[in-house]
């Protein structure tokens, strides 16, 4: 079992990754061009079966076994007002998870999906990083080990989402630290804040950006300066999953901030991954271009929860069903001109 103990040893797992199986990936290229449509009629669902073909290792994908992996953490810095919502929220939304009542427990079950929600330390928030770093070097390695163990090894798709009350403020910051800017060009209303909220969060990035300087320069420092649980988590889950070959949705805002971790570490980081969707939140769409993702679905949500995760499955479904199901021309006695 991979541990990492270490800051650097993280960061080595980050350099060394595995690629996916061109093989399968041509063989799949090949088939979409012998099945009866013209060819590239089918525009991203073509090259989603190719995709997945690629990170499955083999030339007809599957999406029998599908995990959705959802993280729950608490930030300190919703001492400063940036959330619509009180900061005790995130465990009453857990156990809403776990009661099933929440809108991903309904968006998973439809998709045919696993779900877990693994909560990380929820009663006791991270530091407000305006202050001082969000988690000491150990909690943030124990945040990103259990991310990374959450992802099971036999997974055809891995969905990764989150929830946590404060966390669009955060991942603001880690955007802002990765790829420039101020607080005011990442943050957005997030659970609903109202003018002078939104004022509070693009002042508690500045904060945080000034606090902790040039360590930030450092994505895996910036992560852990400015980040928090759940972020680190699903950094973790995305790792885990490349290393094992497992393609993975990407759901939104939060999620997008993880991804774009590894993407600064690894410029090859996220060939495993698909954006499942552009949310609502404004800084989402600007760090989807800067990662050059373009989104599945485009539907106005700003849920979180993997909720638009789940809901681009039903896409991969569909693109995995005509790549298997439909006939060739040469089966379907279909001249193909």
């Amino acid at each position: 079992m991979t541990q990492f103990k270490t800051i650097e040893r993280l960061r080595d797992a980050c350099l060394s990754l595995p690629a996916g199986d061109e093989d399968a990936a041509q063989q799949a290229a090949a088939r979409q061009n012998t099945l009866t449509k013209p060819p590239g009629s089918l525009g991203r669902l073509e090259q989603a079966a190719i995709f997945l073909a690629r990170w499955q290792g083999r030339h007809l994908p599957r999406l029998e076994t599908l995990h959705v992996l959802v993280f729950a953490g608490s930030h300190g810095v919703t001492a400063r007002g940036v959330s619509a919502f009180p900061a005790e929220v995130t465990a009453q939304m857990v156990a809403n998870f776990s009661a099933g009542g929440a809108a991903v427990n309904q968006l998973a079950r439809q998709a045919g999906a696993t779900l877990t929600v693994t909560p990380l330390d929820i009663e006791r928030p991270t530091a407000d990083f305006t202050q001082a770093p969000a988690m000491t070097e150990a909690e943030f390695l124990a945040a990103v080990q259990t991310g990374y163990d959450a992802v099971p090894e036999q997974a055809n798709l891995v969905a990764l989402g989150e929830m946590g009350i404060g966390n669009t403020t955060a991942a603001a910051a880690v955007a802002a630290a990765l790829l420039g800017g101020r607080g005011a060009d990442w943050v957005g209303r997030g659970t609903g804040v109202d003018d002078a909220g939104l004022t509070r969060k693009a002042e508690a990035v500045d904060a945080g950006l000034a606090c902790h300087g040039t360590m930030l320069s450092d994505p895996l420092a910036a992560l852990r300066c400015v980040g928090g649980r759940e972020i680190a988590a699903m950094f973790g889950a995305l790792l885990a999953a490349r290393r094992k070959r497992i393609p993975v949705l990407l759901d939104g805002f939060v999620c997008g901030a993880a991804a774009a971790t590894l993407a600064s570490l690894n410029g090859a980081g996220l060939a495993h991954a698909l954006a499942a969707h552009v949310s609502a939140e404004p800084g989402h769409r600007k760090l989807l271009a800067a990662l050059g993702m373009v989104p599945l679905l485009d539907l106005d949500m700003r849920l979180g929860e993997a909720s638009g995760a789940c809901l681009a499955i039903n896409v991969l479904r569909g693109a995995v069903a005509c790549h298997n199901g439909m006939a060739t021309f040469a089966e379907a006695g279909v001249s193909d001109g």
